[in-house]
């Protein structure tokens, strides 16, 4: 297979009838005799043809164990990155030969070849000299772009235990347009609503496909997850989850796509949010009231989930409140990161700055909606 490479880039690659991994010069040495070396070149772009093999160099693959930090991210025009510390490592040297036409496919064929080939690719990719670039030196993406299925739980935690039972179980579908990166804006609608809510919730990714997946295996399909935040407009009508949680913009997503084994037990965590400082969103990932393996069996029950697709796991209503012009929303969960976004509306529609008590007090049963 043919790729396209800058003249000077310097890459790895083996020959045909090679039997270990060398060192290439320059692009452009081999230019003059491309029918010989393998190279050939037009214009500005040489280009290598790979014949593909794992790694330059078995022996420095480092085991994988439990614990290593495995925080995935896009950066700038769409590297896929490794999060170590403050600084973002780039995994271009372990992603030759993919064809991912869109970002989300690049994140799409990594989760799904995972096990089989990039885990320990990127752990690699981290024991090379390469230190990384600072993160706030890099612009961060949404780290799914454009899932094929965003799912989102509703009505699904026990309201701090004011429930005594969990609700029917229930989903709905969201937009992958509404998909936006921490630092990015979420524009009101001009639609009339009655209120803007934020919603503060983790999403689980599945890393394989998936269809009628029992209880029992559920995690064995989870790859990892990420921070997301259910923007939600009240009071529009018709009255459909995807009408008023769909409009662009209002996915709030990231920073950090975080492996399952990373996380840990996702039920440790807790969540938190504030609004231009002030505490909303405080509560334990514990208090949901379908767990994991319920959420993943109920909707593999009705479709099926491929790599890259989210089951957001809904929220907790008793920090829930308003979001207006100029508001910093900034939304932390655990070793998920902390997801930053501001608001704007060309209304200029004003609520009051404290949450929503009817809001908590309706959903938690101790009033009537």
């Amino acid at each position: 297979m043919w790729y396209r490479w800058a003249r000077t880039t310097r890459v790895w690659a083996r020959c045909r009838t090679a039997s270990s991994w060398s060192r290439r010069a320059p692009v452009w040495a081999a230019y003059t005799s491309p029918s010989t070396t393998g190279w050939s070149a037009s214009g500005p772009w040489a280009w290598i043809r790979i014949w593909p093999t794992a790694w330059p160099d078995a022996s420095v693959r480092p085991p994988y164990t439990k614990g290593t930090d495995m925080k995935l991210v896009f950066f700038d025009d769409y590297k896929l990155g490794i999060v170590r510390g403050d600084r973002v490592i780039d995994t271009a040297p372990v992603l030759m030969g993919i064809n991912a036409p869109t970002p989300q496919d690049l994140i799409n064929a990594v989760i799904s070849e995972w096990d089989s080939r990039f885990r320990e690719a990127f752990l690699w990719v981290q024991t090379t000299d390469n230190q990384g670039i600072p993160l706030a030196n890099v612009k961060l993406r949404a780290p799914l772009p454009h899932p094929g299925k965003i799912v989102c739980m509703a009505a699904n935690y026990m309201e701090d235990g004011a429930l005594k039972e969990p609700r029917p179980i229930n989903a709905f579908l969201k937009s992958s347009d509404s998909v936006i990166a921490t630092g990015e804006t979420v524009v009101l609608t001009p639609y009339e609503a009655t209120i803007f809510h934020h919603e503060a919730e983790i999403a689980l990714v599945f890393g394989r496909t998936g269809r009628n997946v029992t209880r029992q295996e559920a995690f064995k399909y989870v790859f990892g997850y990420v921070n997301f935040n259910d923007m939600s407009a009240r009071g529009l009508h018709p009255n459909s989850f995807y009408f008023h949680k769909s409009f662009d913009t209002f996915g709030p997503m990231g920073p950090y796509l975080v492996t399952a084994d990373e996380v840990g037990d996702p039920y440790a965590m807790q969540m938190r949010l504030w609004v231009d400082g002030q505490p909303r969103h405080d509560y334990p990932i514990s208090d949901m009231g379908h767990k994991i393996d319920r959420c993943v069996e109920y909707v593999t029950a009705t479709t099926i989930m491929e790599p890259g697709d989210m089951i957001s796991l809904g929220t907790n209503h008793q920090g829930i409140g308003p979001v207006q012009d100029g508001n910093k929303v900034e939304q932390e969960c655990g070793p998920l990161g902390r997801l930053v976004f501001n608001v704007t509306d060309a209304n200029k529609r004003k609520w009051p700055h404290e949450i929503d008590k009817r809001m908590a007090d309706a959903v938690a049963g101790r009033t009537a909606r």
